[in-house]
């Protein structure tokens, strides 16, 4: 997803180096450790029991010359397992912020909501639930049309008359996953009292930006129906962030 497949962590005088994202010039950088780094291959399964996997997130936390940080972002598996456990106990004694996933399937809102107790229970502070595969949002011109009787193809034909309507700059929006607005993710982050901080479209182009590890916001801008919530969406995050940065008392 970051464009670092086959690249790998090297030890130095102060620690591991970690792994840097080329993200332009001008813009900062991204520091990455990842596991994957240190398997032979990408297939290879991480057969770990917790004892081990904790101690290998310590040595991320404090074994690793990270420098100076604006943020420090760990990325955990779905549930709450080891190592949600282990981030929390290493972390207990500093002001950590939860960014919630899920999408609107009530398998997953069910997970989600142990995690958000979880946080509760650990007394970790949830900056907010983050709706994932809202909805599909792919280009009229990108999509192809069949008779739904004779299963003949009628792309040319359809694509013929949009282009007659003017049609072509918008987004056809399908909702492939149905909830109830009483049982959705923003009505749960209603219940929990917890921020919703909005929603991620499916986007055939965020997909293929992920899967070629480039950067959507550098990339796709123009034709990605996803580049504004997803803007949106920072944005947002990064304001509530700096809202509860400016109340924590500075510490001597």
């Amino acid at each position: 997803m970051l464009g670092l497949k086959g690249r790998g962590i090297h030890q130095s005088s102060t620690g591991w180096t970690p792994v840097f994202v080329d993200v332009g010039a001008g813009t900062g950088e991204l520091g990455v450790m990842s596991v994957g780094f240190m398997l032979p291959d990408d297939d290879n399964a991480v057969i770990w029991r917790g004892p081990r996997k904790s101690g290998l997130i310590r040595q991320f936390l404090i074994e690793v010359d990270w420098g100076e940080l604006d943020y420090l972002i760990i990325d955990t598996p779905p549930g709450t397992s080891d190592e949600h456990i282990s981030v929390a106990q290493y972390l207990k004694m500093v002001d950590i912020g939860a960014i919630v996933v899920t999408t609107p399937q009530e398998v997953s809102m069910q997970d989600v909501r142990k995690e958000l107790n979880f946080c509760a229970k650990t007394k970790i502070r949830v900056i907010g639930v983050l709706e994932n595969m809202n909805q599909l949002l792919i280009p009229l011109s990108h999509l192809n049309f069949v008779e739904r009787k004779t299963g003949r193809d009628q792309t040319e034909y359809v694509r013929g008359v949009l282009q007659q309507c003017d049609l072509q700059q918008c987004d056809a929006s399908i909702t492939i996953f149905q909830c109830a607005l009483d049982n959705s993710p923003q009505s749960m982050a209603a219940r929990f009292n917890v921020p919703y901080l909005g929603a991620l479209p499916l986007d055939p182009s965020l997909q293929r930006a992920c899967e070629s590890g480039t950067c959507l916001v550098c990339q796709c801008q123009q034709h990605s129906p996803a580049f504004t919530p997803f803007v949106r969406l920072v944005d947002t995050m990064l304001s509530i962030i700096t809202a509860n940065k400016a109340k924590i008392p500075s510490q001597a």
